[in-house]
């Protein structure tokens, strides 16, 4: 879906200049063989644990914030409801904030723009932007088609004056692009390389990766232009390996809301039907959680 430019959001949160100290704390934040760790927030209450927690950065999950909501992932949020969700969390916190904006919710390099303006705005220092299109016969946008898009990214940043972060998400090795799906992931490296240099031309500053977890691989794509983002979910390699394979940044995607939710669900059954509560055993502390938020609030 399309959007237009009307009804952006008029001040951002943050004064000018603690926004650009932010993106420049967050930029130096990336760096291969050290990586930012992010576990990614859905909501002001997950965004100060996380910082509590010691959190440098707070990422979003585009997915826990729309099931937040009630939508589903990849169902169009759109630009809007999401830097709502973004602003409340970077009014919050102390560190910076990236937001996860899908494909820029709209095909159109004016799209991502638009959505690029909305979250900046709000007070996000850095976008996740990736390149799949939703269509099943053409799952990823072109190589030059994402780079303008990413080029437009940039674009609304520097007329914000924000040095936003762009982490720039290839979908190749969750999809492979369209190609056979007997493919391994290494045959997919030569057309992951492309992207990454045609998304450093562009303004990207990293190039995200989901789906490769072979660290040999990620250390191959480390040789190239852009630093690498890397998913992680249980059983991936862990920090330590993947930082010795130069890996800048690792998050955990959408994992922990997941899990908050299963647990809701283990809870929830285990009240039902042997009638007991030992589900809920282990959570933060009222108090705790009432007390980080008070803070988050002065």
């Amino acid at each position: 879906m399309t959007q237009s430019n009307e009804h952006l959001t008029s001040r951002p949160v943050l004064a000018a200049g603690d926004q650009a100290d932010r993106a420049r704390l967050l930029a130096s934040l990336h760096r291969p063989g050290d990586p930012l760790l992010l576990a990614n927030a859905w909501d002001v209450a997950s965004a100060v644990t996380v910082e509590a927690a010691g959190g440098q950065a707070i990422g979003t999950t585009s997915a826990g914030v729309a099931w937040s909501l009630g939508v589903p992932d990849a169902a169009d949020l759109g630009a809007q409801r999401s830097a709502r969700v973004v602003g409340r969390i970077a009014a919050a916190v102390r560190v910076p904030v990236t937001a996860d904006i899908e494909a820029g919710y709209g095909p159109r390099p004016a799209d991502v723009a638009a959505s690029v303006t909305y979250v900046l705005r709000a007070g996000a220092v850095g976008v996740n932007i990736e390149d799949r299109t939703g269509n099943r016969d053409q799952p990823l946008f072109g190589v030059a088609a994402q780079a303008g898009r990413l080029a437009a990214a940039r674009a609304a940043a520097r007329r914000l004056g924000v040095p936003a972060w762009i982490n720039a998400r290839t979908d190749l090795f969750l999809t492979g692009g369209g190609a056979s799906p007997d493919l391994m992931p290494s045959d997919l490296m030569p057309a992951a390389i492309r992207r990454a240099q045609a998304y450093a031309r562009a303004g990207a500053d990293s190039i995200f990766v989901p789906g490769l977890i072979d660290t040999a691989l990620i250390a191959q794509l480390a040789e190239g232009p852009l630093p690498v983002a890397v998913m992680v979910w249980p059983g991936a390699p862990v920090v330590a390996e993947l930082a010795a394979a130069g890996v800048a940044r690792i998050s955990l995607g959408s994992a922990i809301a997941q899990a908050a939710y299963a647990l809701a669900g283990r809870a929830a059954a285990e009240l039902l039907g042997p009638g007991t509560y030992e589900s809920c055993a282990g959570g933060i502390g009222y108090d705790e959680l009432n007390e980080a938020l008070a803070r988050s609030r002065g």
